[in-house]
């Protein structure tokens, strides 16, 4: 992300290098699963790095299985890191014991893609969004605890408290047990928020809104976001930048409006081709991308986009590329994994 010249730059508050996390595969049958006898492994997350700025939101956007959220598992600890470095305001996490991760968790919250499975059914709202509390040690006095929660709600949109503090989520609409998913992460006062699919589950009407709430959280609480979606459409409403995942790999990134109006790698061109616009006169001409995705198990030598890209030569078959800028615009933070740049 470009600052003005004049300006001090902060340090990351995330600052992920090289990050890999890969899954065994066991060859079939009980007896080698059993034995633990592995015959490859699926690469879920492969040589992942970036940074999160304070204050800011950074879209990571793919396809279905291209990494999103195992990158969001990660970095929170569910799933162990195969290797790399993820460190957080200053903390490295990727070896870190649980009582390390415990104190980051409390400062990096993650709302889930699904409201109907995220929240307990039998919990009034006002006892999932205090859960946080009891479980880090915070706010034991009733008084101080309640008031945090009403809070929290007040921030997620849910007004008035009253209305909703004491409904279960079966009495909810979508929306608004999105909105009580968001208050259970803010109650803790974190710093970066990791939103893994919030709208895909919300009906076309609710997005805006929930999208509308994740930007002024930034904007008001200074909260750093990592925005995971599969719809290039909806990034603009919350990003500042953007990178593109495939197979595990980030293949494009760059601020919104580098990616947005100068994709560089076919990849992003094919996703934004079919994204929907208003005007008919702005539509692009849709890539159909051809074949399914690489097994993830056995990626194939060279580009791994290079089996579905239209615009593949002999070379991309050969050469592994890594993230360059354009050859026509070195001094800007937009890079892209793909020969052709």
């Amino acid at each position: 992300m470009p600052y003005p010249a004049d300006a001090p730059v902060a340090e990351p508050i995330l600052a992920v290098h090289d990050l890999r996390t890969l899954f065994p595969v066991a060859q079939p049958g009980l007896w080698h699963t059993l034995r633990r006898k592995t015959t490859g492994y699926v690469r879920a997350v492969d040589g992942v790095s970036f940074e999160l700025m304070p204050k800011e939101a950074l879209a990571i956007v793919g396809e279905s299985g291209c990494g999103k959220s195992t990158l969001a598992l990660t970095l929170l600890g569910l799933e162990r890191p195969t290797s790399g470095s993820i460190r957080f305001a200053g903390h490295e996490l990727s070896r870190a014991d649980g009582k390390l991760l415990k104190a980051a968790r409390r400062q990096m919250q993650m709302v889930f893609q699904d409201p109907y499975e995220s929240l307990n059914p039998l919990m009034h709202v006002g006892e999932i969004v205090g859960e946080p509390l009891l479980v880090h040690g915070l706010a034991r006095d009733p008084a101080e605890r309640s008031a945090r929660v009403r809070s929290a709600l007040e921030a997620a949109g849910l007004r008035p408290v009253d209305t909703y503090i004491n409904r279960l989520p079966h009495e909810l609409s979508g929306g608004q047990r999105q909105r009580v998913a968001v208050a259970a992460a803010l109650v803790l006062e974190p710093k970066v928020l990791l939103a893994d699919e919030p709208v895909s589950m919300l009906d076309v009407s609710i997005r805006a809104e929930i999208l509308n709430l994740l930007a002024e959280l930034k904007q008001e609480r200074g909260i750093s976001i990592l925005f995971i979606t599969h719809d290039l459409g909806t990034v603009a409403a919350v990003a500042d930048r953007i990178a593109v995942m495939y197979l595990g790999r980030i293949v494009e990134i760059g601020s919104v409006q580098q990616v947005l109006r100068y994709p560089q790698h076919p990849y992003t061109k094919a996703l934004l081709s079919v994204v929907p616009v208003p005007n008919p006169r702005l539509r692009r001409q849709r890539i159909v991308l051809q074949g399914e995705t690489p097994d993830p198990t056995r990626l194939p030598p060279g580009c791994r986009f290079a089996p579905r890209c239209p615009l593949a030569q002999t070379a991309c078959r050969e050469v592994d590329p890594q993230l360059r800028p354009p050859a026509d615009d070195q001094g800007t933070a937009h890079q892209a994994a793909c020969i052709l740049v």
